[in-house]
C-alpha cells in the first residue's frame, strides 16, 4: 500500500482541521454564538490537526528511513568489515609495530646529585 496518498491525505486533514478551528474561534470570539462542527469545537479541531500533522511527519519520517536503509545497512557492514579485517591483521603481527617511550621523546627523570643514569 503505497504510503504517500495517505501522508497526503493527513496533512490536507490536518490543514483542513486548523483553518475550520480557527474559523470557529474566529466566530465565538466576535459573536456570542459557540458554533460547533459536527459536535467539534475550535479546541478540539486545533488538537486534532495538530494529532494528523504529526502523524503525517511520522509517517514521512519512517518512510524516508526506510528507503534509506540499504545504503545505511551497506555503511554499517563496511565499516564493520574495515574493523574485522584490521583485527584480525593486528591477531595475526602485521600490524604496525609500536613506538618505543624513547623514540617518542620521554626522557627518564634527572638525579638531583648530578650523577647520570
Amino acid at each position: 500500500m503505497p504510503v504517500l496518498p495517505m501522508i497526503d491525505l493527513l496533512i490536507l486533514l490536518g490543514w483542513t482541521s486548523l483553518a475550520l478551528g480557527g474559523v470557529l474561534k474566529a466566530v465565538a470570539i466576535t459573536t456570542s454564538y459557540r458554533p460547533e462542527i459536527l459536535t467539534l469545537g475550535p479546541l478540539e479541531l486545533f488538537a486534532l490537526s495538530g494529532i494528523c500533522l504529526l502523524f503525517a511527519l511520522s509517517l514521512a519520517a519512517r518512510t524516508w528511513v526506510k528507503a534509506n536503509e540499504p545504503e545505511i545497512l551497506a555503511k554499517q557492514r563496511r565499516v564493520s568489515t574495515m574493523h574485522s579485517v584490521a583485527r584480525e591483521s593486528a591477531d595475526y603481527g602485521y600490524a604496525e609495530p609500536q613506538r618505543s617511550e624513547s623514540l617518542q621523546g620521554t626522557r627518564e627523570p634527572a638525579t638531583t646529585d648530578g650523577t647520570g643514569p
